[in-house]
């Protein structure tokens, strides 16, 4: 691929910058060859030109695509350079927040200077058997890798962490130890794992300090090994150390410390045990203050000297040795202090009285005045004489540091010896996993031998680095049958040649040292004259002669000589050596023993020669650096012989800012610990490695449909020939492609712009969609513009043409008027005359009309008058007679009221509707308002009226005064109208008359109004008195009814506190069950130790015996076959004693705790069970009673009918004369026979007869004592104690006549309370019907409110975004759908119930007619004679089984053996009943009831405890087994329930079942060993289903992916997926055939529906949890294809539920986090609307699982976006306020408390038949 190809315009390359290192920019112009400049521009939108070398023409380095951006390993970048592996690492450091990425096989760790929730153990057991490429990058990871390889491969392993100081090593170091002590598991000694783990403190305290860059640096370098056994548990640790850095315990720089352990013992100087130390504050002391920072911050020194004291103790230091070791210390601490004082230059003393001095030869056990003398003096020795020689000031207090250094580096070294005896086991070690923390490369202003040391040691690391991962690449490449090619790296041989070769820098060091007159400058001449020519890694400064620079595989380093000799030799004044040595204090001898072994080992061999003697000690002793030489020799070779993996620890900045990354600090350390050299060897040969499934699938896009083949290897080739035309850029392997660098990224960009292509594509035709419809509609616009426009001109013409029209018409309707107008003048005229004369005419009869009128309604108005008076007294006298009465009736109802007032009953039927009736009465008050206001708008009206009318009149007597007036004046004398005037007078005055009257009528009627109203007030006010009183009332009802509601949640309380209390106890019980598993190993182990004893070593152990014999009798019946066991204890080792002990106490404490939870929950049952006892009791009185005498009856009666029909049968065949065969003569023996039988068939059928009638009666009895007591007889009265028994009747002459038995008396009083009877039940069938009606009425209310619900939801969706709406309708319909599969799921199963009622019910009566066909088939049989006689009938009574099976005494473990321990549950649960082994158990103890054996009793059941506990121990990982055994042991509980005779369980059972009850033995003791047993079988089952579900449910839901290609995988880099793409893929269809078979196999086993449905809720809640966790820590599954996968197979997993009627049992709710947790994937993140969604749907996970997913949500593809961090932000700050837990995963290992409820039998005993294969002949039924 030509480089123009790739430097093409808009393609992003990485520029070099001197702060950010790299720097990315774009190019604006496309590359050429041959140019010699590239035009580009940065991201702030500079433009730049980058010059391009022409003898090189190197280009600068491409950038990886956005999608590879972030990804958890580099080696899954295209182009792996230094700019490609600084940002990814910085994007996921600093966006992601991820501290750990891949590189290839080492894992990169950048210290996040904060505390990370990712250490928890629920993360180490989500990695935990995990592939390392399976999780998102983690120490755990790594951990678990070599803890596998360990297991797998045989091989010990090695985990080698490095890096600068600060930069997490110890840390890091430490949580793998952590990891492996918490997945191994334990061995003999139990708590080995805690000590190795207590270790860590211990030498943090005395190997760790603060420096510049890390508050707590370790100061040594430690290589632990620890030892695992053959089950690769762990049983100790070594500790080998490297380099301590001695000088800083008397030297520290600014801002730094000395060791831990000095601050911590400063810190706790108050306590008791350290006054005699005389220790104060660390400023006090000149090796703790001169750093001038003794306190670190969110560091108590006191508290961490505590942990380190436990840790002490943790390890079997005893308090003695740490109150030696403490001593020492603080004698160190004083020896600081003691102060030399100079007399001249080559002179010095020490003042006698010197305080610290003292105290130290006090601390120390030691002559004041000795150490005093050899602290200023030395000894010099020649070949004749010795001589004592002061010393300079400074030389004494070089010595005396000198001193301090040798002691501390005693003690380290002893308490690291201590550590070890403590870690060392016994036992043999199989492997071991080493743990390497050593220091990083290390460059300062100034470095010195220790620096030096440290580097030598990197570079011997680097080098084996190398090594190994040339060899893992030359390795891939030979399985793969790739053409290998030799791939050049950087060798460091040379340079450690220069260090450690003959004549190299150590050894001229060693030579120099061995010199009497050696110095650092004539060393370092030597080295210039030795080496400066002769190597290229070693130069010499231009500046200096007193050092010298070596070039390093890291960096170029310059040591100077200063101090090299001295910290080399070590020298220390012997003299003071031997003052100690002479200490009182013997355990300081203990530190110089190794001291006088060497000098006596040298005595040995001293030779003759005394001058001699001081030189050959010199000459033996080793120096520093041969000492750290040797060691690091040692541990090359132990890792060699490993199989090493690396973590490189990151430094991100110096100021220890939390994720904050310096890229300038980054670069440096990246390319000092080996990164760097990692891409580039992988970078030289074939770094991207695809499957070919992977390839397939990610770049299936690629291809045509004609081009994909079944060999997929075939299709990748055509495809990579058809792509890339260079060959050399890839080659094809056995299972893979390998890619040159950067033809991943070509590929990703092909499939980007087919992508893009198919986008645009898609677009395109939107767009012209889009156009098309917006074309038609503008269309259809333009059409109807048109349209109207031309109805508009169309209008505007019609209207012209109806104006001309109109005007036609106007013209000749004008015509018309002055026509018409002239004729009506004239005919007006003509009328007028006419008019007048008809006028008066008309008056005068009007006159006379009026008159007589006037006269009747004068007539009417007194009649009315008399009779309103006389209708108002009589009213009048009523109302008084009725208010007396009601006075009378309202005094009695008053008392009545005052007396129900009391009861609260009355309280609750006055509230009922009361608020109704206030409500009622303030209606009747505002319509009486009403009313009244109308009534005096009314009288306003009429007085309105009436002024008008009277206003009307004067104006009348106006006008007729005129009128007369101008009579007068025309003098037009007409008696017509004097007449007229005279009846107008007269009218006035009857008009005024009326007036007075309408006016006296108002009066009256405003008087009774105000009445009314006075009235209406002051009911008013007494309905508001009222009122008042009910609202108080109604308050205290209030009252009473929170206190109501109080006690019911008070009820509901205990009911939470009982579920809780039964979980506890059943985790407490799995835990005792687990010791007692425990136990038993323990003492067969102990047997198995004692038989492999000589029987000359033996004796017994009486405490032992005595402690075993008391935990055998706390087993009780659970433990019968362990307490006859006696072995004898031989001398065990006292950890192995004192475990035994603790375990017996806490079995003991588990048992008293599991009793009194037992004692407690049987208490709260029984009051249950009490109470519902109490109910069921008043509800089925007489019921079994009754029942019996109904089957009695109709037994009887069918007998009866078949008795009769023989007889008619025997009548016809005697009568028959026409029949074939001739009756029998008389007197003839068929003839007699005969007789007989008729004469017994008369006298049995009567016999019938009068039992018949018996029952008949004495059912009516019971009949109507039911209905009396029921709520439906409450009306009616029985008087039966008037009907007389048969037996008891007066045989008088009345009956007789009636009939001779009284049978139709009888009958008659039958039939009188059947007619009684029959009344009760059409009451209750009315009753029935009303609550009938009012079931609709509540239906078509509850529809009116779900369609006001509706609305209003309605309402609020539209209120919302798009998104938010349809996410808000589809969970309302889902909400809805939910609550309706519930009813009918409800309504199924009570449907259901009836079924099976009935079906048990049609059982009894099909063995009913079953039985009378067989009688009626055994009457027909007759015995064959030779005489032609007809059959006779003979009944035999079938035998009659009791449900019992017989054994003999001592049959029990033959009985247990065949039945438990060699059953095979398989042939069982398919061939016989579900439940048989149960069944035989619980008849054999029937037996031994019934004989009254109780040493049988619990010899047999003991016997079955434990042997089920045998098998689920030995085949507990059997599925079907303890499937098996489960519902077995539940079955045999349910059955010593069923048939205990307690009255709560035998209302569930058949009369005949209720006969087959124990009688002799309450087992209640047993029923609760049996559901202890079932709880823990129980738990045995979950745990065999996790195992099983375990390894499919995440390849099932998360891996595979039902939806390839366009939604591929993304490459994945060296550490691949393992079960991804694999050829027989784990899909979710073959996760529901194992849950199908789950279920299958337990209905088979009979195990009861309740059990199954608690089992279901346990299993998707693993899947849910399972799969949410691994969500939660892999990066490549948190995409939006994902999400859709997820809720896809959570689909499936719903429509599992739903198929098998298993959707109420709350598994559904324990998916509620996973499917929440795949919608938040798929739901839209960027605005704030969007964040307010997220925290409303996602209720059921938690804060820092949404952040989570949130971050790690990663694009697959190029059009998919990252979560910005300003959402992740707005998030928690949104839910910051939710009250929550703040752990990440979901807890694996919850198990939801189990309750076994009571689920009776309806097998019946005497039924179940022994099959023939189970071998169980020794058993007889009875």
């Amino acid at each position: 691929m030509a480089a123009s190809e790739l430097y093409a315009k808009y393609a992003r390359v990485w520029l070099p910058d001197a702060g950010e290192v790299w720097k990315s920019a774009e190019l604006t112009k496309d590359y050429s060859p041959g140019d010699l400049k590239l035009t580009l521009q940065l991201e702030d939108g500079t433009e730049v030109e980058h010059q391009i070398d022409p003898r090189t023409n190197n280009l600068p380095p491409l950038r990886n695509p956005n999608i590879l951006v972030g990804e958890n390993d580099l080696t899954a970048l295209s182009y792996l350079h230094e700019p490609a592996v600084l940002h990814n690492l910085k994007v996921r450091f600093i966006d992601s927040k991820s501290i750990y990425t891949y590189c290839g096989i080492v894992l990169v760790a950048i210290n996040p200077y904060e505390s990370l929730p990712i250490y928890e153990a629920d993360i180490i057991n989500a990695y935990s058997g995990q592939n390392m490429g399976d999780m998102d990058p983690h120490i755990f990871a790594v951990a678990e890798e070599a803890y596998k390889q360990m297991a797998r491969d045989e091989r010990n392993q090695s985990l080698i962490v490095s890096g600068e100081s600060g930069a997490g090593k110890t840390v890091s170091a430490k949580y793998a130890m952590r990891y492996f002590a918490t997945v191994s598991c334990s061995s003999s000694e139990a708590s080995v794992e805690e000590r190795v783990l207590a270790s860590n403190p211990i030498m943090e305290a005395l190997g760790n300090a603060k420096t510049t860059r890390n508050d707590n640096s370790s100061r040594f370098g430690k290589y632990i090994e620890i030892g695992f056994n053959k089950k690769h548990c762990i049983i100790g640790a070594n500790m080998r150390t490297y380099l301590l850095e001695k000088s800083r315990v008397v030297f520290q720089a600014d801002d730094e410390r000395n060791y831990h352990i000095f601050y911590q013992l400063c810190a706790s100087s108050h306590l008791p045990e350290f006054k005699a130390f005389k220790l104060g504050c660390a400023d006090d002391f000149h090796f703790t203050n001169q750093g001038k920072s003794p306190v670190i911050d969110g560091v108590d020194d006191a508290k961490e000297m505590c942990n380190t004291r436990r840790a002490f103790s943790m390890l079997g230091i005893s308090e003695s040795d740490q109150m030696a070791i403490y001593q020492i210390l603080a004698a160190i601490l004083h020896l600081s202090n003691v102060e030399v004082k100079g007399q001249s230059a080559d002179r010095s003393s020490i003042l006698p009285d010197s305080v610290h001095l003292m105290v130290f030869c006090e601390l120390m056990g030691v002559p004041c005045e000795d150490m005093a003398h050899w602290l200023c003096h030395r000894k010099l020795q020649t070949t004749t004489e010795t001589y004592v020689k002061s010393v300079s000031k400074m030389n004494a207090v070089n010595g005396r540091d000198a001193l301090a250094k040798h002691v501390y580096a005693r003690l380290f070294s002893w308490i690291v010896c201590g550590i070890n005896n403590a870690l060392k086991s016994a036992a043999k070690q199989h492997s071991f996993i080493g743990v390497l923390d050593i220091y990083g490369f290390e460059t300062f202003d100034v470095n010195s031998f220790e620096q030096f040391c440290i580097n030598y040691a990197n570079e011997k690391l680097q080098q084996q680095f190398n090594l190994h991962v040339f060899k893992l690449e030359q390795e891939e490449y030979m399985k793969e049958e790739i053409p290998w090619t030799l791939i050049d790296f950087d060798d460091n041989q040379a340079c450690i040649d220069l260090i450690e070769a003959k004549l190299g820098v150590l050894d001229l060091l060693d030579e120099e040292c061995k010199m009497p007159k050696g110095s650092d400058d004539t060393w370092a001449q030597k080295l210039y004259n030795t080496l400066l020519k002769q190597n290229a890694h070693f130069d010499k400064p231009r500046m200096s002669n007193r050092a010298f620079i070596i070039h390093h595989f890291a960096d170029k380093v310059e040591y100077q000589c200063d101090g090299f000799l001295e910290k080399n030799k070590d020298t220390v004044n012997e003299e003071q050596i031997n003052v100690l040595k002479k200490s009182k204090v013997d355990w300081l001898l203990k530190l110089f023993e190794d001291d006088e072994k060497a000098t006596s080992s040298r005595n040995k061999r001293k030779p003759t020669a005394t001058g001699r003697a001081g030189q050959t000690q010199r000459d033996n002793k080793k120096t520093v650096g041969l000492q750290f030489r040797q060691s690091l020799h040692l541990l090359m070779e132990t890792l060699n012989a490993t199989t090493p993996h690396y973590v490189r620890c990151i430094k991100p900045n110096d100021d220890k800012s939390p994720f904050i990354m310096d890229p300038v600090r980054a670069v440096q350390q990246l390319r000092a610990c080996g990164i760097l050299e990692t891409i580039r060897i992988s970078a030289a040969g074939f770094p991207s490695r695809w499957t070919y499934q992977e390839f397939f699938n990610r770049y299936r896009v690629l291809m045509k449909q004609k081009d994909v083949f079944r060999d997929r290897k075939q299709t990748c080739k055509n495809l990579l020939e058809k792509l890339v035309k260079d060959q050399d850029k890839y080659q094809f392997g056995k299972n893979k492609i390998f890619f040159r660098a950067g033809q991943v990224a070509y590929l990703e960009k092909l499939r980007s712009d087919k992508l893009r292509l198919a986008c645009v594509r898609i677009q395109k035709t939107i767009r012209c969609w889009l156009a098309r419809k917006k074309y038609l509609r503008m269309r259809d616009s333009a059409v109807t513009i048109q349209r109207h426009v031309r109805g508009h001109r169309a209008r505007c013409y019609v209207k012209f043409l109806r104006r001309t029209r109109a005007a036609v018409l106007i013209q000749r309707n004008v015509r018309m008027w002055v026509t018409r107008t002239r004729y009506q003048q004239q005919r007006s005229a003509a009328i007028t005359v006419q008019c007048f004369l008809r006028a008066y005419m008309a008056r005068k009869q009007y006159y006379k009309l009026l008159y007589e009128q006037k006269a009747i309604v004068i007539q009417k108005w007194v009649q009315g008058w008399r009779a309103r008076r006389r209708y108002k007294r009589t009213m009048a006298a009523i109302v008084l007679l009725q208010s007396c009465v009601r006075r009378m009736k309202a005094k009695k109802e008053l008392k009545k009221l005052k007396v129900e007032a009391r009861s609260v009953e009355r309280i609750k039927k006055l509230n009922i509707g009361m608020e109704n009736k206030i409500m009622q009465l303030q209606h009747k008050i505002n319509d009486q308002h009403k009313d009244n206001r109308a009534l005096c708008e009314r009288l306003t009206v009429m007085e309105k009226t009436q002024t008008t009318e009277r206003e009307k009149r004067n104006r009348e007597i106006e006008t007729l005064r005129r009128s007369e007036q101008e009579a007068r004046a025309k003098a037009v004398a007409l008696p017509s109208l004097l007449e007229q005037l005279s009846f107008l007078q007269h009218e006035l005055e009857n008009t005024r008359r009326e007036k007075g009257d309408l006016e006296e009528q108002g009066k009256v009627y405003k008087e009774q109004t105000q009445q009314v109203v006075e009235d209406l007030n002051m009911k008013n006010s007494l309905l508001n008195s009222e009122k008042d009183e009910l609202n108080k009332r109604i308050l205290e009802q209030a009252d009473q009814l929170t206190d109501i509601k109080t006690n019911v949640e008070n009820a509901k309380q205990l009911e939470r506190d009982l579920t809780e209390e039964r979980s506890r106890y059943q985790s407490l019980l799995s835990e005792h069950l687990h010791l007692e598993e425990r136990h038993r190993d323990v003492k067969e182990e102990m047997n198995l130790s004692i038989s492999t004893i000589k029987s000359g070593d033996e004796r017994t152990d009486p405490n032992y015996s005595s402690n075993s014999s008391e935990f055998s009798q706390s087993l009780g019946s659970t433990e019968g076959d362990d307490s006859s066991i006696q072995t004898k204890n031989l001398t065990q080792a006292p950890v192995d004693l004192q475990v035994l002990l603790k375990l017996q106490r806490r079995v003991k404490e588990l048992e008293q705790d599991r009793q009194s939870l037992s004692q407690q929950l049987d208490n709260r049952e029984e009051a249950q069970q009490e109470k519902a006892k109490e109910v069921e009791e008043q509800q089925t009185v007489g019921r079994a009673e009754l029942d019996l005498e109904t089957l009695k009856r109709q037994q009887l009666e069918s007998d009866n009918k078949n008795l009769k029909q023989d007889l008619n049968e025997l009548r016809q065949s005697l009568t028959n004369e026409d029949s074939e065969l001739a009756p029998p003569i008389p007197g003839s023996l068929p003839y007699n026979i005969l007789l007989e039988q008729l004469c017994s068939s008369n006298e049995e059928l009567e016999m019938r007869k009068e039992e018949v009638m018996l029952l008949r009666s004495h059912m009516v009895r019971q009949e109507a004592l039911k209905h009396k007591d029921s709520l439906l007889g409450e009306g009616v009265s029985l008087d039966l104690s008037d009907i007389p028994t048969f037996q008891d009747l007066d045989r008088s002459t009345d009956i007789h006549t009636l009939n001779e038995d009284g049978e139709l008396w009888l009958a008659y009083e039958g039939l009188k309370e059947t007619n009684r009877i029959l009344e009760c039940q059409l009451q209750e069938q009315k009753r029935a019907h009303h609550e009938d009606n009012r079931k609709l009425l509540e239906e078509v209310n509850k529809f009116k409110g779900e369609k006001e619900q509706q609305q209003k939801l309605l309402a609020q969706s539209l209120l919302l975004p798009d998104d938010a709406r349809i996410e808000a309708s589809l969970k309302h319909e889902i909400t809805r759908l939910t609550s309706e599969n519930l009813d009918l799921t409800e309504q199924q199963e009570q449907q259901g119930e009836t079924m099976r009622k009935l079906k048990k019910q049609l059982k009894l009566y099909i063995k009913k007619v079953g039985d009378l066909e067989a009688s009626v088939q055994q009457k027909n049989k007759a015995p064959v004679t030779t005489d032609p006689v007809r059959a006779v009938n003979i009944t035999r009574k079938e035998k009659e089984y009791r449900g019992m099976l017989e054994y003999r005494e001592g049959d029990e473990t033959r009985l247990v053996k065949k039945l438990v321990v060699d059953l095979k549950p398989r042939g069982v649960a398919v061939s016989f009943i579900p439940g048989l082994p149960a069944y035989i158990i619980f008849m054999c103890v029937r037996y031994a009831d019934n004989v009254n054996d109780d040493q049988r009793v619990s010899t047999l059941l003991n016997s079955t405890i434990s042997s089920i506990k045998g098998v689920i121990k030995r085949r507990g990982k059997d599925f079907e087994v303890v499937s098996f055994w489960l519902a077995n042991t539940c079955r045999l509980m349910q059955c010593l329930k069923q048939y205990s005779g307690d009255e709560a369980f035998a209302t569930h059972n058949t009369a005949k079942q209720n006969e087959h009850c124990l009688a002799n033995f309450e087992l209640s003791e047993y029923q609760q060993v049996f559901g202890d047993l079932a709880i823990q079988i129980y738990r045995q089952l979950i745990k065999c289903m996790e195992d099983i579900l375990q390894p499919l449910i995440v390849a099932s839901m998360l891996e595979h992916e039902t939806m390839q290609g366009v939604l591929g995988s993304k490459p994945t880099g060296l550490r691949k997926r393992s079960s991804s793409f694999s050829e027989q893929d784990v899909t979710v269809e073959v996760l529901l055939q194992r849950l199908s078979v789950f279920h299958t196999t337990m209905s088979q086993h009979g195990m009861d529906l309740d059990l199954i449905k608690q089992l279901v809720k346990q299993q998707f809640y693993i899947i849910c949890a399972v799969t949410l966790n691994h969500l939660l820590l892999r990066k490549d599954m948190c995409s939006w294809s994902k999400g859709l996968q997820i809720r896809y197979n959570v689909w499936q997993l719903e429509e599992w539920l739903a198929e098998r009627e298993l959707a109420d049992c709350g598994a559904t709710e324990t998916l509620e986090p996973l499917v929440q947790a795949a919608q938040l994937l798929q739901i839209k993140k960027k605005t704030e609307a969007d964040a307010q969604v997220i925290g409303t749907m996602c209720s059921a996970l938690t804060t820092t699982q949404i952040v989570k997913v949130l971050t790690l949500y990663t694009p697959v593809i190029e059009f998919e976006e990252r979560v910005p961090t300003t959402f992740i932000t707005t998030i928690q700050n949104l839910l910051k306020d939710r009250v929550e837990s703040t752990t990440l995963m979901m807890d694996t290992k919850k198990i939801f408390s189990i309750t076994l409820p009571f689920t009776p039998s309806s097998v019946a005993l005497e039924s179940i038949q022994i099959p023939a294969s189970l071998n169980l002949g020794f058993l007889a039924r009875i």
